[in-house]
């Protein structure tokens, strides 16, 4: 009994010696502390948020209700209101943050619910977009059977509805909201789309995993890119105070294929209507319209087995 009490004690200890540290560690390192006493959205909220987002964009496939001409009224009511006061909340959270804004409490929430509301207004234009990003999707992908198929498994049309959501709130001049949800989609998918690239309709990217698309990317209409394919920047020197939007990334005119692998960077890199990008090719400058870049073959050998 002795004994037990006696490691109590030094557990109690060993516990005050860990809390002290850690209070220390916040003291030293205050640049990675958040303890003005507002909460910043968590991760939850933003994937509970993107859930809702989702089932708005494809009624009927991401919920547990029966949707029908009759339900679907009610459905979409409840939904958007549900999503407005989420957003609203979120939103003037994140304001109400003096890194993201410096207004006052009344006007934050004004601000908040307009934007809120802004961004629902929107959601008509963004599956109309949405619908091609579809199509796109069955015209390019002989596997692809039909629209469902496309809509609840396919990881490429995860990550562009998710991305279409976001640059919509990028766009309101939203923060922090936006790079949360393409992460999200990020970790799910392993695409990674900054929330500012701008992306035209019928975009597709078929498998996916590895493709990175920087903030200040422009891809055109009908683009395709396989897995592994990164729009980046070229080694820049970045000032942690500098707010510039200076292109960075590359951009991509109608109709460009970019097979997997491929990596293009460089925000005066054009890559003319029409192009096909082959696998695994490297490319720091334009090409004009129409242009087949591949990588030159290499020389192969072959060896008879031995006894042949």
């Amino acid at each position: 009994m002795v004994r037990g009490v006696a490691n109590d004690v030094n557990l109690d200890s060993r516990l005050a010696d860990a809390i002290s540290g850690i209070l220390t560690s916040y003291r030293e390192h205050g640049n990675i502390n958040h303890l003005d006493g507002c909460n910043l959205p968590s991760r939850s909220e933003i994937a509970d948020l993107l859930d809702d987002m989702m089932s708005l964009v494809f009624p009927g496939y991401f919920v547990h209700e029966q949707l029908d001409e009759l339900t679907c009224r009610y459905f979409v009511g409840e939904r958007c209101a549900r999503i407005l006061r989420r957003l609203e909340t979120t939103i003037g959270r994140v304001l109400s943050v003096p890194e993201f804004s410096q207004t006052g409490d009344a006007s934050t929430r004004r601000d908040a619910t307009a934007l809120a509301l802004e961004f629902l207004q929107g959601i008509p234009d963004i599956r109309a977009v949405l619908d091609t990003d579809v199509q796109a999707a069955l015209a390019g992908d002989p596997a692809a059977t039909c629209a469902p198929q496309v809509i609840t498994s396919y990881p490429g049309i995860e990550a562009v509805v998710v991305h279409r959501l976001a640059h919509r709130l990028f766009m309101l001049d939203v923060p922090l909201i936006p790079r949360m949800m393409s992460e999200l989609v990020h970790s799910r998918t392993g695409i990674d789309i900054h929330p500012g690239a701008t992306i035209g309709r019928s975009f597709f990217i078929d498998h996916g995993t590895g493709v990175v698309v920087g903030e200040t990317s422009r891809i055109g209409e009908r683009v395709k890119l396989y897995q592994g394919v990164t729009l980046g920047a070229l080694s820049v020197r970045v000032s942690i105070d500098s707010q510039s939007l200076e292109r960075r990334h590359p951009a991509l005119e109608d109709d460009v294929t970019v097979y997997a692998g491929a990596t293009i960077l460089g925000g005066d890199t054009v890559i003319g209507r029409g192009s096909v990008i082959g696998g695994n090719v490297w490319l720091t400058h334009s090409v004009p319209a129409g242009t087949t870049v591949v990588l030159d073959q290499p020389q192969l050998k072959f060896r008879n087995a031995p006894g042949q």
